[in-house]
Order: C-alpha cells, then sequence, then structure tokens
C-alpha cells in the first residue's frame, strides 16, 4: 500500500480521496461531453473509472476496504438495471453509477451525502441543460449535440458532478469544514 499516512487518520482518508479525486477527474469531463453531445457514456470510460479503482484503490487503501467495496458495484450496478427496465434510466448512466459505486464509504453518512448532492446535481443540471438549450447562441456553440434536441435529460451530467464533488469534500477536508460551518451559520 503506497498510502504514507497512518490509517484511521483524517489524512489517511484525504490522501486516498485526493488521488481518486485527480485520475477520475479528466474521465469525468469525457463523460460529461460525451452525453452532452451524443447522449451516451461510452463503455470504454465506464471501464476507465473501474480500471482507476481497481489499481489505485488497491494503492491507497486496506485490502478488506477495497474488497468490500465492489460490493457496493454489484448493488449500484443491480438497481440501475432495474431503474433502466422500469423507470428509463439509461444504461450507461446505470453502469457509470456502478463504476463509481466503490469510491464511496460504505457508511450511511455517506450515503445520505451522496444522495443530497445527487439531488442537488440532478435538479440544478437539468435546469441549466434546459435554460442554455433554450439560448440560440449556446447551441449554436455545439449545433451537433444530441441533448439540445432529445426531450430526455443527459444524466451523466448529475453523476460526474455527484462523484466530483464527493471526491472533493473528502479529499480537502477542509472545503467539507467550511461548508458544514456555513449551514451551520444559516441554521441559526
Amino acid at each position: 500500500m503506497l498510502n504514507p499516512y497512518p490509517l484511521d487518520t483524517l489524512e489517511y482518508a484525504a490522501f486516498a480521496y485526493s488521488v481518486f479525486f485527480f485520475l477520475c477527474l479528466p474521465v469525468c469531463a469525457w463523460v460529461a461531453w460525451s452525453d452532452l453531445k451524443t447522449m451516451k457514456i461510452p463503455n470504454k470510460a465506464v471501464m476507465t473509472v473501474l480500471v482507476i479503482y481497481f489499481f489505485s484503490g488497491l494503492m491507497v487503501l486496506p485490502l478488506e476496504t477495497w474488497l468490500w467495496r465492489w460490493a457496493s458495484f454489484a448493488v449500484v450496478l443491480a438497481i440501475g438495471f432495474i431503474l433502466n427496465m422500469i423507470a428509463n434510466v439509461g444504461a450507461g448512466d446505470a453502469k457509470f453509477a456502478a463504476a463509481a459505486a466503490p469510491f464511496a464509504a460504505q457508511r450511511m453518512d455517506h450515503l445520505i451525502l451522496i444522495l443530497i448532492l445527487f439531488a442537488a446535481f440532478l435538479l440544478g443540471a437539468f435546469t441549466a441543460h434546459r435554460i442554455l438549450r433554450a439560448i440560440p447562441a449556446v447551441r449554436a456553440m455545439a449545433p451537433d449535440w444530441v441533448s439540445w434536441k432529445r426531450k430526455d435529460f443527459p444524466m451523466g451530467l448529475a453523476l460526474v458532478g455527484t462523484l466530483m464533488t464527493y471526491l472533493a469534500l473528502m479529499a480537502f477536508p477542509s472545503l467539507m469544514i467550511a461548508i458544514q460551518t456555513l449551514l451551520a451559520a444559516i441554521r441559526m
């Protein structure tokens, strides 16, 4: 294992998540662009995310943690395929969500955080996409994007935003502390 920090410390987790963050960033940009342009998430992108977790996870996580997180992949893939059949969720979206699942800690507070992030990104990305596609000058910058013409929505945007924000919050603990402080101040 290449993680230089003692196990069960904030630095240990931050190091692992920063490796995940920087390795996933270019792939997530590819996924977002591809979903906007073609309304498809390439299988190569999904496989790349899995390969990133496979190799980097082995280097920065304890073996038992690394192995257990593969269960998240299986569960999310099964849920995704069910949603594909009954709720018309895209197969690429289901596969990408499953590939991203092992990056998340298997704790209830992390699941709640991810669900909140996904809800926020789904609403934000949907709204932004619908507003931007209604502006002729914006559409003219990318006239060949399929997502401008289709009724359905490129959910890869929300999935990418969720994954990258979660990884950023875990990689940079001061960011999470700042958000918690802000939320506490709002509640007063």
